[in-house]
């Protein structure tokens, strides 16, 4: 396992993927109400998604120059969304949200946390 990601344009992508999630989770678009609504996700919790998501990102940014930060961020997605796909699964929300959104980012990131630094 490296702790500087090589190569890092994998982490860069992914950093950008979820800046913008967490930006999309400031006040939550409609489609990311509706999947924490369908999850059954508190809504006074809601507020803790776009500080996760942002330090993320910048966990993942700053992990390119600071060893192991990058490799801990990455790890941490990957929990995160096999939270989040746990959520998914016992709403019994098996659609668009979970297939599309809680799969494809754990994909992402196992992709990421592989590539850019087990490989």
């Amino acid at each position: 396992m490296r702790w500087i990601p090589d190569p890092t344009w994998p982490v860069l992508v992914l950093a950008l993927v979820t800046a913008v999630d967490a930006v999309l989770c400031i006040r939550p678009v409609p489609f990311v109400a509706r999947c924490f609504r369908d999850v059954n996700f508190p809504e006074r919790w809601w507020w803790v998604t776009p500080w996760v998501k942002a330090a993320a990102a910048l966990g993942l940014v700053a992990g390119i120059w600071v060893p192991v930060l990058g490799t801990v961020t990455s790890v941490a997605l990957v929990a995160y969304f096999v939270v989040a796909m746990t959520f998914h699964v016992r709403a019994r929300d098996f659609g668009r949200n979970f297939f599309v959104n809680a799969t494809g980012m754990l994909l992402l990131c196992l992709f990421v946390l592989w590539f850019s630094f087990i490989r």
